[in-house]
């Protein structure tokens, strides 16, 4: 549901988009903490992922339409401060919430903070113009939807299937590759496609999306790793896991503080090359 945003947020409003998609993850949210069986739990969370894509994406135009061009860089930090609050206080608090409670709470934790959202979203946030000319690329939806389903099943299925030794991960493979072609064929002959390719002609954006898939690859396949090795192969109890985690999100929020105060001041290119460098 990432791409289709922008036509979204243009079609209805950004406003009355962002709304929807706080207050479709926040029932989302409710009925997985109220669900009886696993089957039921992944289906809700599609659900939940299926409102809260939006959210991102959407609170990032806001915020940089609300700062002039020269603040872009302060102001992009700052968000990154909001966004690192959930690996720093996260792990800990649903370590609590599981270890004393339930693990349901940690679903209802987000229906305050999501009502919050949504009050300070009515009062501050001003709607922006509708566009009804922009149509909606349904068949690229289609192919590029198939395309990533099947990726995502095939890698996360892989290792138990015994990868290409199984006729499932085979006949996935092939879904990606024929769904990956289709929408590429309509991507290009289209006039308006589900994702227009045109940005790809810059170089910035090619290298941008390329450091970040290889990043965010290194950074969510550890977070994912750590809490079960520590509880599972190190025998941490779960609050002890919740405080591994933690000094992670300070360190990031400490060199968000710095990198948003030099954003202005230094070649981005530097900052950007003496983070990989840290992080390697």
């Amino acid at each position: 549901m990432t791409p289709p945003t922008g036509w979204l947020a243009g079609r209805f409003g950004r406003k009355r988009i962002y709304i929807i998609s706080m207050l479709g993850f926040l029932v989302a949210s409710f009925l997985c903490g109220t669900a009886t069986s696993l089957t039921e739990i992944v289906l809700l969370r599609v659900l939940q992922g299926l409102f809260g894509a939006s959210m991102v994406p959407i609170s990032q135009a806001i915020l940089l339409d609300s700062y002039p061009r020269e603040k872009h860089g302060m102001a992009m930090a700052i968000f990154g401060l909001g966004i690192m609050l959930g690996p720093i206080l996260g792990p800990v608090l649903g370590a609590y919430l599981t270890e004393y409670y339930s693990w349901r709470w940690v679903f209802f934790i987000n229906i305050p903070v999501g009502i919050m959202a949504v009050l300070m979203t009515l009062s501050y946030v001003h709607e922006t113009a509708i566009d009804l000319k922009r149509t909606f690329d349904g068949w690229g939806f289609l192919f590029l939807s198939l395309a990533i389903g099947a990726l995502q099943m095939m890698l996360d299925r892989g290792e138990r299937q015994d990868w290409f030794n199984s006729a499932e991960i085979i006949i996935e493979f092939s879904l990606v590759l024929v769904g990956m072609w289709l929408f590429l064929l309509h991507a290009f002959a289209e006039e308006h496609p589900y994702v227009e390719l045109k940005l790809f002609r810059d170089r910035n954006f090619i290298l941008g999306n390329v450091i970040g898939f290889i990043i965010f690859i290194i950074l969510f396949s550890i977070m994912s790793l750590i809490p079960p090795m520590v509880q599972n192969l190190l025998d941490y109890p779960v609050l002890i896991t919740g405080l591994v985690l933690m000094p992670r999100g300070i360190g990031t929020m400490l060199s968000m503080l710095i990198v948003g105060r030099l954003a202005n001041k230094m070649d981005p290119r530097l900052n950007m090359a003496a983070g990989l460098a840290s992080m390697a």
